[in-house]
């Protein structure tokens, strides 16, 4: 009964209340510049805290920035020469489309998740065996469990000489492009309309997005205004129907695209990332780590993470659609950390205190700091007890270790990504750092 009350409170508080409490919002299919607002303030929000957002959005070079609550407008931010009508990429953001339109074939009838690949790209599509390519299913794609080696040269190369047999299908995840990006053919054989027709039909003409899939060398990559993600975002909120019309009425894939979808990256749907599971893993690596991927965002968050930091964020329980499109050069291939510290910083703009990556004690937040970093970290410990400090590699070796140090030299450590973990009596923090 505490903690319901307490949940109330916090509700009632901050404006936190579930989008299905109260009808949502949806722009006019006819004009892109008439969107309703709402303004911070009508929500309880702190205001002398969104100087602070928008500062760090800058500092991460963002071209483009939304939130929406429940439909509208609540902050809208573009940076340098950038505008509302500034054209970006999504990059794998993009993907969260794709798992749309596949969705959207089988409801069609048109192919159906478990078919094989090769039964629309044909034999030979890959450098396996007959039997080892017949094997992959376009859920494997899906979900990024072809099994397929990722550690080639390019793992972007859709070319059959490429895509090598690495492990059975279904029994290995590995966040493969190629496997991915060959879900276009999949889809144009398969329904015989090009990806942009078909997008435009089944999407753009019912949601009133505008923009088109473009190749950059071996991907075919989403391009579009940022208002378009934030009215996909709003679509997937609302379980696929926009203003009354649906556009996906399969609820059975809804829920499996947007739900853990194998047992190996418990954080990974149909090309959805997942917040709140309790564990996750990241590309180029099979080191499985420990915790949510974002423990500031809400643990309902389901996002589209892209390269240079293009973030498409949702979150149902909230009422909140969150939108980054920009640069990041240290972002990666799938950019979490960004992720998580947006979210960082729009809770403070929310007057939300309480982090999720408190200690259990509900003490002040551990903290690490620079990340990236070069030579040294800091790790700030809200208490005076003994704490024990480990930094993983990405295969899961020890690479330090250390007990109650502020500072750690780490200009000895390869470029590359980390898990520092640090433990304090019976509590656990962990965190990745990006090594440059």
């Amino acid at each position: 009964m505490k903690k319901i009350a307490l949940l109330a409170f916090i509700g009632l508080t901050f404006g936190f209340t579930s989008s299905n409490a109260q009808s949502l919002y949806f722009p006019p299919l006819s004009s892109a510049a008439n969107w309703d607002t709402i303004s911070p303030a009508s929500l309880g929000w702190c205001l002398n805290q969104v100087d602070s957002l928008y500062d760090y959005l800058q500092e991460q070079d963002t071209k483009g920035f939304i939130v929406l609550k429940n439909g509208k407008i609540v902050l809208e931010k573009y940076f340098g020469t950038f505008t509302t009508d500034s054209l970006w990429y999504w990059a794998s953001a993009g993907k969260t489309i794709t798992s749309f339109l596949v969705g959207k074939a089988q409801e069609e009838n048109y192919l159906s998740i478990s078919d094989t690949t090769s039964t629309y790209l044909g034999p030979g599509w890959t450098n396996c065996t007959t039997t080892q390519e017949n094997n992959i299913k376009i859920s494997n794609q899906l979900n990024m469990t072809s099994g397929l080696d990722d550690g080639v040269p390019d793992n972007h190369c859709t070319i059959d000489t490429c895509l090598n047999y690495l492990a059975a299908p279904g029994s290995r995840w590995a966040y493969h492009n190629a496997p991915y990006t060959l879900l276009e053919n999949v889809l144009t054989t398969a329904t015989g309309i090009s990806i942009n027709s078909y997008t435009q039909t089944r999407l753009k003409n019912k949601t009133g997005m505008t923009g088109a899939w473009a190749y950059v060398d071996y991907d075919n990559v989403f391009f579009s205004k940022v208002r378009s993600m934030a009215r996909f975002g709003l679509l997937i909120q609302n379980n696929c129907i926009w203003d009354g019309d649906t556009l996906l009425f399969d609820s059975a894939y809804i829920n499996e695209m947007t739900n853990t979808s194998q047992n190996m990256n418990l954080s990974y749907g149909y090309l959805w990332w997942l917040n709140g599971k309790s564990s996750y893993m990241v590309p180029t690596s099979q080191l499985v780590f420990p915790g949510s991927y974002a423990p500031a965002a809400p643990n309902d968050m389901i996002a589209g993470l892209g390269k240079n930091g293009q973030i498409l964020s949702v979150s149902k329980s909230l009422g909140l659609v969150v939108i980054r499109m920009g640069n990041q050069a240290s972002g990666g291939e799938v950019p979490t950390q960004l992720c998580n510290s947006i979210w960082e910083k729009l809770n403070a703009v929310m007057c939300n205190g309480t982090s999720s990556n408190q200690t259990a004690s509900g003490t002040q937040a551990i903290s690490i700091f620079p990340n990236p970093a070069t030579t040294e970290i800091s790790i700030s410990v809200p208490t005076d007890e003994l704490f024990q400090i480990e930094i993983i590699n990405t295969i899961g070796q020890t690479m330090m270790t250390c007990e109650n140090k502020s500072r750690i030299d780490i200009s000895n450590l390869r470029s590359g990504l980390y898990l520092i973990s640090i433990k304090q009596g019976p509590y656990s923090y962990c965190q990745k750092i990006v090594k440059e």
